[in-house]
């Protein structure tokens, strides 16, 4: 099995394998090396959370079979309102944009995305559900958000993936309540997709690119992401 494998350096000190040809499969690590080596067993995981929902998966592979080619490397780097390099507190993040983000999605993969973003949205929600109030808006210390709060980033940041692409609704209709949000969000999202089977996007936002398979990748990534960031909070 050949595993097109990009990886993303300093993201908030880390880096990030992503498995390109598998939107919400990644790894962290310490460096390169360390992402990549993480990968195989996340994507054992990945595997897994596909089968629980699954009964015929559309991800078979034994491990010793796995062999990572490197789509391509990247080192985010931070800049400000006027495209100028700065350091990560006076400016904002440009984050990966791999050879393989320029392949249009296909029906196939859109298909099996609407699944996925079923499943993810299923497992962030039960890791909030029955939490009162307090729990839900209560802070932690050296954490940015509470849970409302990532809920929220959750569906702000989908919502930013769309407008970088010129997808979103008016983002004067975006909800302020974080479930509304999330809800709205991920139904527009849902929506829009369809529309990309073949479409060859490729838009330049802010110093960054964007396309279809980029917005997905970091779609199911970040939901997955704070879902299990949530889960540690608890």
């Amino acid at each position: 099995m050949i595993l097109q494998v990009g990886v993303e350096n300093n993201h908030e000190g880390r880096s990030i394998a992503w498995a390109l040809e598998h939107p919400g499969c990644y790894a962290y690590g310490m460096n390169t090396e360390g992402a990549i080596l993480n990968l195989e067993g996340a994507l054992e995981t990945y595997a897994g959370w596909i089968l629980r929902h699954e009964s015929k998966t559309w991800l078979t592979f034994a491990r010793e079979e796995i062999e990572s080619v490197l789509n391509g490397t990247w080192d985010v780097y931070y800049i400000n309102d006027e495209l100028d390099k700065v350091t990560e507190a006076d400016g904002y993040s440009v984050d990966a944009f791999f050879p393989y983000d320029w392949k249009p999605l296909t029906g196939v993969e859109i298909e099996r995305a609407l699944k996925m973003l079923d499943w993810t949205r299923v497992d962030l929600l039960k890791q909030v559900e029955g939490l009162s109030e307090e729990k839900l808006n209560a802070t932690y210390m050296g954490e940015r958000w509470s849970i409302n709060g990532i809920l929220g980033h959750v569906g702000g940041a989908e919502y930013w993936y769309m407008e970088c692409l010129g997808l979103a609704f008016p983002r004067t209709e975006l909800p302020e309540d974080p479930r509304g949000r999330i809800s709205k969000v991920r139904a527009h999202f849902r929506s829009i997709l369809p529309r990309l089977d073949g479409v060859n996007k490729i838009v330049g936002v802010k110093g960054e690119f964007w396309s279809p398979r980029k917005m997905l990748r970091r779609a199911l990534w970040h939901e997955r992401d704070h879902t299990e960031h949530i889960r540690k909070l608890r």
